[in-house]
Order: C-alpha cells, then sequence, then structure tokens
C-alpha cells in the first residue's frame, strides 16, 4: 500500500483539534493605535527588570560570599554556587514567562523575539518595541542593583558577561549560539499550537521547560561566558557596569544570540512543522 498521510492529522480520526495562527503582517501600522500593543510592551519592559535585578542581584551576593577578604576563610563553602546562579535566572523566566505570556507572550530575550519574528509570530513592529523595552528594562534592573549594592557592584563584574579567561573568542561565540538555540528551540516547541491543544487543562507545562532550558544552558555556559542568550541582559549589565572588557565582548552576546535564535526558528518551521504548513507530507508504505 502506498498511502500518504500528512503528519498533522493523525489524530482524533485524521482531524486535527488544532489550528495554526495565520502568520503576522511584516509591518502592522493599524498596530499602534491598539492599547493591547502598549500594555504588552510595559510588560515586557517590567518583566526584565525584575528578571535582572533579581539574577544580577543574585550573582554580586554570591561573588561576596565566596570573597575571601570579605567573608572569612571560609568563603568558598558559602554561597548559593553556580547551581544556585543557574536556578535564579531559570526560575524567574519560568515565574515571568508565566505571568506575562497572557499578556505579551512572555518574551524577555530580544532573541526570542527575534526567532518569533523570523516565525511571523509577531510584526516587524512589535518586534522592534519589545526588543528596546526590554533592553531599556534590562539597564534599570542592573541601575537598581548597582543603587542598592553600590558597594559591591563594581568590586564584583557587576554581573557583566564576558569570555572568561582561557577560552578564544570562536568558543564563546559558539556556547552563545547553541545556548540560545537550545531556548528559543524550547519556546517554539512549548509553544506550539498542536502541543496547546493536548496540554490545555496544564497551564504552566509552557514556561516549565523555558525555564528549565535557561537553567541548564547556565550550567553549561557560565564557566565560558557567564552565560548571555539574551542581548538585553548582556547590555544592560554592560551600560550600568561600563568597562572595556564588557564592551570589547559585547558583540558576541548578540550575534551568537541572534544566529542560535535564527537557526531554532528555521529547524522548527522548516523541519519540524513542515508538513503541518504544506510542505510535505508522510508516505506510509505499510
Amino acid at each position: 500500500m502506498g498511502n500518504e498521510v500528512d503528519v498533522s492529522t493523525l489524530e482524533a480520526g485524521g482531524a486535527r483539534d488544532y489550528a495554526d495562527p495565520p502568520p503576522a503582517p511584516l509591518v502592522d501600522v493599524d498596530e499602534l493605535g491598539k492599547w493591547s500593543l502598549y500594555r504588552a510592551v510595559i510588560a515586557e519592559f517590567v518583566a526584565t527588570l525584575l528578571f535582572l535585578y533579581i539574577t544580577v542581584a543574585t550573582v554580586i551576593g554570591y561573588k561576596h560570599q565566596t570573597d575571601a577578604s570579605a567573608s572569612g576563610p571560609d568563603a568558598a563553602c558559602g554561597g548559593v554556587g553556580i547551581l544556585g546562579i543557574a536556578w535564579a535566572f531559570g526560575g524567574m523566566i519560568f515565574i515571568l514567562v508565566y505571568c506575562t505570556a497572557g499578556i505579551s507572550g512572555g518574551h524577555i530575550n530580544p532573541a526570542v523575539t527575534f526567532g518569533l519574528f523570523l516565525a511571523r509570530k509577531v510584526s516587524l513592529v512589535r518586534a522592534i518595541l519589545y526588543m528596546a523595552a526590554q533592553c531599556l528594562g534590562a539597564i534599570c534592573g542592573v541601575g537598581l542593583v548597582k543603587g542598592f549594592q553600590s558597594g559591591f557592584y563594581a568590586r564584583y563584574g557587576g554581573g557583566a558577561n564576558e569570555v572568561s579567561a582561557g577560552y578564544s573568542t570562536g568558543t564563546g561565540l559558539a556556547a552563545e549560539i547553541i545556548g540560545t538555540f537550545v531556548l528559543v528551540y524550547t519556546v517554539f516547541s512549548a509553544t506550539d499550537p498542536k502541543r496547546n491543544a493536548r496540554d490545555s487543562h496544564v497551564p504552566v507545562l509552557a514556561p516549565l521547560p523555558i525555564g528549565f532550558a535557561v537553567f541548564m544552558v547556565h550550567l553549561a555556559t557560565i564557566p565560558i561566558t557567564g552565560t548571555g542568550i539574551n542581548p538585553a541582559r548582556s547590555l544592560g549589565a554592560a551600560v550600568v557596569y561600563n568597562k572595556n572588557k564588557a564592551w570589547s565582548d559585547q558583540w558576541i552576546f548578540w550575534v551568537g544570540p541572534f544566529i542560535g535564535a535564527a537557526i531554532a526558528a528555521l529547524y522548527h518551521q522548516i523541519v519540524l512543522r513542515a508538513s503541518a504548513r504544506g510542505y510535505g507530507s508522510f508516505r506510509s508504505n505499510a
């Protein structure tokens, strides 16, 4: 037998129980007249501010707790450790995506916004405003950390992303590309309309894997770059910290995440979701 079966209809007696949303327009000028857009932009600003405040404060606190000159000879055994820092980043993403997903989509990251734009999930207008809000929120969030911990902020590196000693620029760039691919691929998978149709009764399922993806990537890449995978996070720390090394490495934390996001978007849309979009079909030869 040589029956062709569309993979996207192999459920519920061959009928879809979900619908793919129509592609977002490239430029939607009418969107500028809607309060929902500005509400979403404000949500992205506040979420990114909170994300940077909590996470950078965790990094600064950990470095202070493990500083032998400040915390005594047993300081190396103190603090939350790399595991705790990774949990801070992953946990905050889980919380903030859960809180803002229904308002803005819970991007909190220009690389995520860029990937969703390439997949036609958001318009160019929305993508630009989101990225601007995310970067401004990140700067304000790190600024709060510096204001509240001025005595420790510059001393412990300001939470800025830099390629660590012993690693090449290429290694740092590759770490950012792969790490962002993992994150954005998870975002696409967790928010896929087909998956949402199955899991709609468990609303935390989308934020949870996204937060875990951030957690796992931090475990792998903190020793290499401090883990960017979020250009707003890297820019906010660089602007407030304002040291040469943070600025000279800054391009890595934009180019790497944007490349990783683009690859994830293409992989999900063209390879994994091809049949659902009419690009191909599955042939059964049983």
